[in-house]
């Protein structure tokens, strides 16, 4: 069976990674990497890099990163995606039988758009969540109507796949891939993160803010706001940087700033998914507004202090405090979690082999 896999991002890429090492593995399966959009960004890290060293070959490199971060450079960018993706096709799909692609990202959307004309299934994992804050609802329900199999990560969420589509075919609950990925990483010490990324860890507070693309003109505010509960906060912070979404840059901006005014406090563009997991295992509280901290976050028994509405919708565990964008009601937030009882490794995500499901399903109906 001949796959081409598409990945457009760090995100993605490490949930993905367990499923592509089974792919790999598997005589029955045919892998092609299509890697694209950030992965090919010097200023969000270049993470092809992380890809082939762990040692996978990449069939295609599409560069579809947008000029700029408004509106109208992110609906450009869209355009271009999908012409660029139908040459992509043209070439490829003759020699593919399955696309799989993975989430809510308006690349990934528009990769998958243009493969539609040339009649190729599509399996969508990550199908039927819901973010209230980001238009990626809009990209990712599209992805459902666009897919054939759909690999959801709690029954809620399957669930909701299935009343988009009107019908139950091919809708799989397994669990979250990202979660696999977290059980077969080995984590670095503190001693060992501080050889590999320079930062002498102690005990941070983890920082990821995405912008808010649905109330894209609202993000210098929000950024504002964190800013000022982060001023508070004494204790080292490792902050990762945004996406490439809509009014992105002037958060990128805004906590750069704010990290040269602090000897404590760093910003990396990425930490790929080893020390991503590492610093997530080593911190004290995630902060901010990632799935990374919905999903993974419970199965380090780390408490989540979930801000605004980007990740609002998706089912979270009770680790997942949810809160406004705004400095008081962040602090507050805090100190709730500072005398918080410890929590448990429990993760309502959480579904066993789920590249072993996947691929044994994918096997049945191909």
């Amino acid at each position: 069976m001949r796959v081409a896999v598409l990945t457009s991002s760090r995100a993605d890429y490490s949930i993905y990674f367990p499923l592509l090492k089974k792919l790999e593995a598997d005589d029955h399966f045919q892998l092609s990497i299509i890697a694209f959009g950030t992965h090919l960004s010097e200023q969000h890290g270049y993470t092809l890099k992380h890809i082939e060293a762990d040692g996978f070959k990449i069939a295609k490199k599409v560069n579809t990163l947008p000029q700029g971060d408004s509106p109208l450079a992110i609906s450009k960018s869209v355009g271009e995606t999908i012409s660029k993706f139908a040459e992509v096709w043209q070439e490829l799909a003759a020699g593919l039988d399955l696309v799989i692609c993975l989430g809510d990202r308006f690349e990934m959307f528009a990769a998958v758009s243009a493969s539609i004309p040339f009649n190729l299934p599509v399996a969508h994992i990550h199908g039927g969540e819901t973010t209230i804050g980001a238009m990626d609802n809009t990209y990712r329900h599209s992805l459902t109507h666009m897919a054939k199999y759909h690999f959801a990560s709690t029954q809620h969420h399957a669930d909701r796949v299935i009343a988009l589509k009107g019908d139950a075919e091919h809708v799989y609950n397994v669990g979250a891939l990202g979660l696999e990925s977290l059980a077969n990483t080995t984590l670095l010490n503190a001693k060992e993160f501080e050889t590999k990324f320079s930062i002498p860890i102690q005990t941070p507070v983890l920082v990821t803010f995405h912008p808010e693309t649905v109330a894209y003109e609202k993000n210098e505010a929000f950024a504002d706001e964190l800013v000022k509960a982060l001023t508070t906060i004494q204790q080292q912070i490792i902050i990762t940087m945004p996406n490439a979404d809509t009014m992105g840059n002037c958060i990128r901006e805004r906590l750069l700033a704010f990290a040269k005014t602090r000897s404590n406090v760093y910003t990396v563009e990425s930490l790929g998914m080893q020390g991503y997991y590492s610093c997530m295992n080593l911190c004290d509280f995630v902060l901010g507004n990632s799935s990374s901290g919905i999903i993974e976050a419970a199965s380090f028994g780390k408490y989540v202090i979930n801000i605004g509405n980007r990740q609002k919708g998706r089912d979270a565990g009770k680790n997942v405090i949810h809160c406004e964008i705004n400095a008081h009601k962040i602090r507050s937030a805090i100190t709730t979690i500072k005398t918080a009882p410890k929590l448990g490794t429990d993760n309502i995500y959480w579904g066993g082999e789920v590249s072993q499901n996947i691929i044994t399903i994918l096997k049945k109906v191909n």
